[in-house]
């Protein structure tokens, strides 16, 4: 009879520590062919910004024009999206290496304003 409970426990133990495995980050999404963060507001991504290198070139007045996709500290990788460490220590997503940005000057969700700004802003896109 003490068999039981013990497997029970044991399976349960199991599949739990599976569904927390399989769980993948996903900071942004799609809406109308380009991606979007948890606030529904268009996401880009910076030519400057070596894809891969793990940095964003994009600092100081950079980022207060254009914020960063923040993760929290508790944040992993996951698919396509990496978490990136800032110049500040603060953590970044970046999609497929490209860090993702906000762009200050969007208003509402939909905006799409600062695609192709300075022929260096890129809408970032799934």
């Amino acid at each position: 009879m003490m068999k039981f409970p013990i497997a029970v426990t044991l399976a349960g133990a199991l599949l739990g520590g599976c569904a927390s495995m399989s769980s993948s980050p996903t900071p942004a999404m799609a809406s109308e062919g380009v991606l979007v963060g948890p606030n529904r507001m268009t996401l880009y991504t910076f030519d400057r910004d070596v894809a891969g290198s793990g940095k964003s070139v994009c600092n100081g007045p950079c980022a207060t024009n254009w914020p960063p996709l923040m993760a929290s500290g508790g944040d992993k990788d996951g698919g396509d999206y990496t978490v990136i460490t800032r110049d500040d220590g603060q953590k970044q997503w970046a999609l497929r290496g490209k860090p993702l940005y906000y762009w200050a000057k969007d208003t509402k969700p939909g905006d799409k304003t600062g695609d192709g700004f300075n022929n260096v802003w890129r809408v970032a896109r799934p």
